[in-house]
């Protein structure tokens, strides 16, 4: 609920005259504090939390097309505040019931040519968003951005975690860490630390028909929003009233704090889709890595993996272990030849001859489990678009409710016809993108189909207000390993990535490997890890979709460690983070949504370690039933990764746990209570 009564008093003095050059908002807590003001009519923010600078006094404003900039010769016509703090409840998630609670600073700005701007500052205990707000007005009615002034000037020169935009392989590509001088341009979520442990990512949220922003170093550490163009070299074709994403920064002292950061969710409106009981998450298998290895192939011919025999039988997989999906890649035409050559032959409801997908999708239903579809669509976005609203309404008849989508192109491969009916190239990341997938959202909530989008755009927190935009990739997940010219992911990957890409939002990484060697497939890779952090990859890889990737028969031939994919669920009350270094390690413990289990993923970088773990997240006054799936005492990535040891105790909450992770390793644990107090 808003409150004024609860405001604190400084604030209101602070911002008693519109006349003043200088504002300022703190968080509820006092932790943060947003300074807004104007130098010479040119508009300014820094932040500073607990008194230490972050960001430095930096620049806001745009550069308009054919008329003068809109970042100077402002006066304020108004500042208001205003206070927000409420629990609300994620239909699914990380974390059930989620505080929202920050003060709002409100700046309405008006230039010499009498346009009207509004700057919006939200402050946080965990950190702060920003938008601009553009409202009706004349010779503002329809306008073009070409730049975003909006700067983050860092007063030191922190380690960052960070991958370089504006590459043909989009978001798939394995994290630098470096000082933030070291790079150029780089996608966000930006992670970083300071020489003393503060923990920042930069970020964006609500992104809606607005390009992403991505981060250009201009100078020594500041940073500024590099927006991903259209073809024309155009930015943002924007409509008043307009509303840009939300500038996010989230702060916090420990590296586990900015995974517990609901900031981003915080920052979107609330569900726009009404009753979404239809939405559910759930644990998936598939025709999928076996393409990926070899085995099988996505187009027709004797090794066709889409056939209706083969799908019966991850069918039957799925029943028996109580998986609620499966994926079946390469059923539809146009996967002969070169697919990723624009897309033009995908025929998103006419399956291959060798797979019918009526008697597959009623198969599914009559075992209690149901298809997934799959829509790739090789970058031709028009093609899919021109066929998506028949095909959404095909899977829905058949029963099928969810379906991951697919975009594979490189570089301004997205094809779309403009003006002049030339077709332009594209980028992944620009305005014509985040309109398409909003289309796609769209289009699946009225047929009540959840998406998964694969070479997506970034997630922005868009899950709340959409709550059927369920997970997507958007980083280098589990494939990589079957077939990276670099051997695949290493074992430091998978402990960057909940402080990076996993802090946007869930992660369809595709976990669950269990023939690691791949030596009957991919003599020359491998998967770098032991098989108990696979399993630990299931706590730590947030995912509402969530697939068991291997082979049916690589599951059943070692049933004790599968049990553990078979029991762990995929949405969750909470989440605690135990223990974490940035690209070291991890511990993660998130208590089931549905009963009063607790499940704790805890992994490692090449580094074998030693962590001590308390289990004070366990309920007060009740014993627990740990089932821990460890590394065997002589695992290691390298040499014996399939070694494993699970073992049962008893425990509570005044419990600490010594787990040992050998070399590329992991831990999986379930705790079920078996007394109350």
């Amino acid at each position: 609920m808003k409150s004024s009564y609860a405001f604190p008093v400084f604030l209101a003095l602070a911002f008693g005259s519109t006349s003043a050059q200088v504002h300022r908002v703190s968080s509820p807590g006092n932790i943060i504090e947003v300074t807004f003001s104007l130098e010479k009519g040119v508009p300014y923010y820094s932040v500073q939390r607990m008194g230490r600078e972050v960001i430095q006094p930096s620049r806001l404003g745009y550069l308009l097309r054919g008329q003068a900039p809109l970042d100077r010769n402002f006066s304020i016509t108004s500042a208001t505040t205003d206070h927000f703090d409420e629990t609300w409840t994620q239909p699914w998630g990380e974390k059930k019931h989620i505080r929202n609670n920050y003060n709002e600073f409100r700046a309405e700005l008006e230039d010499d040519h009498s346009r009207k701007v509004k700057i919006v500052f939200r402050a946080f205990d965990d950190g702060i968003g920003f938008r601009y707000e553009i409202p009706s007005q004349k010779g503002l009615d329809r306008f073009e951005i070409m730049d975003e002034l909006t700067e983050f000037k860092l007063p030191d020169d922190h380690m960052a975690w960070w991958i370089a935009a504006y590459q043909w392989n989009r978001y798939e590509y394995l994290y630098k860490h470096t000082h933030v001088s070291r790079f150029d341009t780089v996608h966000t979520p930006l992670t970083m630390e300071t020489k003393d442990g503060l923990c920042l990512s930069i970020h964006e949220a609500a992104l809606v028909d607005y390009p992403s922003m991505t981060l250009l170093r201009t100078d020594g550490t500041t940073l500024k929003a590099d927006l991903v163009p259209w073809s024309d070299g155009v930015r943002v074709k924007a409509v008043a009233p307009m509303k840009s994403p939300w500038r996010t920064i989230q702060l916090a002292d420990t590296p586990g704090g900015l995974i517990t950061s609901y900031l981003i969710l915080n920052l979107n409106e609330p569900n726009k889709l009404g009753d979404v009981s239809w939405v559910k998450p759930g644990k998936y298998v598939g025709i999928w890595w076996e393409m990926h290895v070899g085995k099988s192939a996505w187009g027709e011919g004797p090794i066709h993996g889409a056939t209706t025999a083969n799908a019966k039988r991850y069918i039957d997989f799925a029943a028996k272990y109580g998986f609620s999906g499966v994926l079946v890649e390469g059923w539809n035409v146009g996967w002969n030849g070169d697919w990723t050559a624009g897309g033009k032959e995908f025929d998103f409801t006419k399956s291959y001859p060798d797979y019918d997908i009526e008697e597959v999708s009623s198969y599914a239903l009559s075992k209690g489990v149901r298809l997934i579809g799959h829509n790739e669509t090789g970058g031709g976005v028009l093609h899919y678009e021109r066929q998506l609203s028949d095909a959404f309404a095909y899977y829905q008849r058949l029963g099928i409710r969810a379906v991951k989508t697919g975009y594979v192109q490189w570089g301004t491969g997205i094809k779309r016809i403009d003006e002049n009916r030339k077709e332009q190239g594209e980028w992944h990341h620009g305005q014509f993108m985040v309109r398409h997938h909003q289309k796609v959202v769209g289009e699946g909530a009225r047929h009540h189909i959840m998406i998964d989008i694969h070479e997506p755009i970034k997630d922005t927190g868009l899950r709340r207000t959409y709550p059927n935009l369920m997970t997507r990739e958007g980083a280098r997940g589990e494939e990589y390993d079957a077939w990276s010219a670099d051997g695949g992911n290493p074992p430091e990957h998978t402990t960057i990535l909940p402080f990076t890409r996993l802090l946007a939002g869930p992660m369809d990484f595709t976990p669950g490997i269990f023939d690691l060697l791949l030596k009957d497939y991919k003599p020359n890779n491998r998967v770098n890890t032991t098989i108990a952090k696979q399993l630990a990859h299931y706590v730590i890889i947030y995912s509402p979709l969530q697939m068991a990737a291997d082979f049916p028969e690589n599951y059943e031939a070692r049933p004790d460690a599968f049990q553990f994919i078979v029991d762990v669920p995929c949405d969750w009350a909470d989440t605690k983070v135990l223990n974490a270094s940035i690209g070291n390690f991890v511990t993660i413990a998130r208590k089931d949504r549905n009963s009063e289990d607790w499940y704790l993923g805890s992994i490692t970088d090449e580094n074998g370690r030693v962590l001590e773990v308390p289990l004070s997240f366990l309920g007060p006054g009740a014993k627990y039933k740990a089932t821990i799936y460890g590394d065997g005492t002589a695992a290691d990535w390298v040499d014996n990764p399939y070694a494993i040891e699970i073992i049962q105790q008893d425990v509570d909450n005044a419990t600490t746990l010594t787990l040992r992770l050998a070399p590329g390793g992991g831990t999986a644990a379930r705790f079920t209570p078996i007394t109350r107090h």
